[in-house]
């Protein structure tokens, strides 16, 4: 099935080996590591700052300085578990959510690993350039580790919108240019504008989400309908998806409490997401029945939708939500990610000529929206006084007076806005780049197909029943006409 243009016997490697080459010269001149992982600094009691507010300020380590006193206090033994969770969600939960597709298992799993391993390298220099450069040197530890995971993680949401109908190369092209808007975006949010985002509503699902989408709408394939019989599920493949979701759902608490403040923030963020994934997945069921004309439930929902409660508690995570705010937070966003996929996809895909292969605007588009809006209100509307003294570890512009509440809540609105804007116009731009014919696309009548780019045990056989099947259907429209 592999034609020349779609042959990456040449144009993978090649991209591969100088975008790697690329890397190791740049971690060379720019990484360096930072006071918990180098042995002279640490070692030396100098002085060793813990935790920050929100997420990806990263490197920098603003906090309060204290001295080291024994290597428990390393902050590997803070992060790790968190860090270990948040790569298990890369890798096996977005691989794995993705394999719903008959014919496209080996490049779900497959490619969403590739991506993620140049992803996750360019993101530790590029959110290194923004937020942690000292005296020209990138300093980085396990928190870095987290934030460039965060940061794979919008790419990945963006692959599932393009899912089945792009190259390996094409892939790269959009991780390469993603990471880079990413980190612009975060830089804007949490350090000009001074954002509270803990579990990245917007700046991983908004921002991922939307510039999928866009990417997607720039590649529209008239003819996708050639493929229409490969863009769908198989039992199986429906119970392989289900392990990511299962994965993703487990760890989505680490997710959105990785890099809070440590203490109440961490503990407080992890605690509202779990509720809200147990509500979320409730209200999940409730409509994927309500929505079938015959009361059955719907795998693509269960898979998608009973997740949506982690994207929506990501902003508001750590403020104090309080549980049954964060239960209704989820509630909602089971409800409208059902009936996203039940009744907009449709209608973005024949009006809008928007082609979402894992429906990533119902999963983290809408709910991401949801999630700023809650951080938004939640910022605003909840006092001061009901902080305490713990003010400062969740919005210390307001603990400081540099800010009130309620200039706090619309600084959280207009992230919203920025968040999309970056998005749709960097998907815009990086769509048409990803047009060009070189970058070997697969047809439209070779989506969602492994055996395009893979080697796939027992495909002789496979081809010729379909080339037979080919044939016995062109005789008959022949006798027919």
């Amino acid at each position: 099935m592999t034609d020349s243009s779609t042959n990456m016997r040449l144009k993978l490697p090649i991209v591969c080996f100088i975008l790697e080459i690329i890397l190791i010269i740049l971690f060379g001149v720019l990484v360096e590591y930072d006071h918990d992982t180098d042995a002279k600094l640490f070692n030396g009691k100098t002085p060793n700052p813990h935790g920050h507010g929100g997420h990806a300020t990263g490197t920098s380590h603003n906090s309060t300085p204290q001295t080291a006193h024994n290597d428990y206090e390393n902050d590997f033994y803070y992060r790790y578990p968190s860090f270990q969770d948040v790569h298990v969600m890369i890798f096996i939960g977005f691989g794995f959510l993705m394999t719903f597709l008959q014919r496209y298992g080996f490049s779900s799993v497959g490619f969403n690993f590739l991506i993620a391993a140049f992803s996750l390298q360019w993101a530790t220099l590029m959110q290194g350039f923004f937020h942690g450069l000292h005296n020209g040197k990138i300093a980085i530890g396990v928190e870095s580790m987290i934030n460039a995971d965060f940061c794979t993680g919008s790419v990945l949401i963006s692959f599932g919108a393009v899912l089945g109908k792009t190259s390996p190369i094409q892939l790269l092209i959009m991780a390469i240019f993603e990471v880079t808007l990413f980190a612009v975006n975060e830089f804007i949010l949490l350090s000009l504008l001074l954002t509270r985002d803990a579990g990245g509503s917007m700046t991983i699902h908004t921002f991922g989400a939307y510039f999928g989408l866009m990417v997607t709408r720039v590649l529209y394939r008239p003819n996708l309908d050639k493929s229409k019989h490969k863009n769908s599920s198989v039992y199986h493949s429906d119970m392989f998806a289900m392990i990511g979701t299962i994965y993703l759902w487990m760890f989505w608490p680490s997710f959105n409490s990785a890099i809070t403040e440590h203490g109440d923030p961490q503990h407080r963020t992890a605690m509202n997401t779990y509720y809200s994934l147990a509500a979320c997945t409730m209200s999940t069921y409730a409509m994927s029945s309500l929505t079938a004309h015959d009361g059955k439930l719907d795998m693509v929902h269960i898979q998608n939708a009973a997740l949506a409660g982690g994207v929506a508690a990501g902003t508001a995570g750590e403020m104090m939500l309080t549980p049954f705010g964060s239960m209704i937070v989820g509630f909602l966003a089971g409800i409208i990610s059902v009936l996203g996929f039940k009744y907009l996809s449709p209608i973005l895909e024949e009006k809008l000529k928007i082609q979402d292969t894992c429906g990533v605007h119902n999963l983290h588009g809408m709910p991401g929206i949801l999630g700023a809006i809650v951080g938004a209100v939640t910022a605003a509307a909840v006092p001061k006084d009901v902080y305490g003294d713990g003010l400062k570890k969740v919005f210390p512009d307001v603990a400081s007076g540099y800010r009130d509440t309620s200039s706090q809540g619309g600084m959280q609105a207009l992230s919203l806005a920025i968040t999309l804007g970056i998005a749709l116009l960097g998907g815009l731009i990086v769509g048409f780049i990803l047009k060009l014919p070189i970058l070997g696309a697969p047809r439209d009548n070779a989506c969602f197909e492994d055996n395009v780019y893979w080697e796939v045990p027992g495909e002789e056989h496979h081809h010729h029943q379909e080339e037979l099947t080919t044939v016995r259907t062109e005789e008959v429209e022949k006798l027919n006409t």
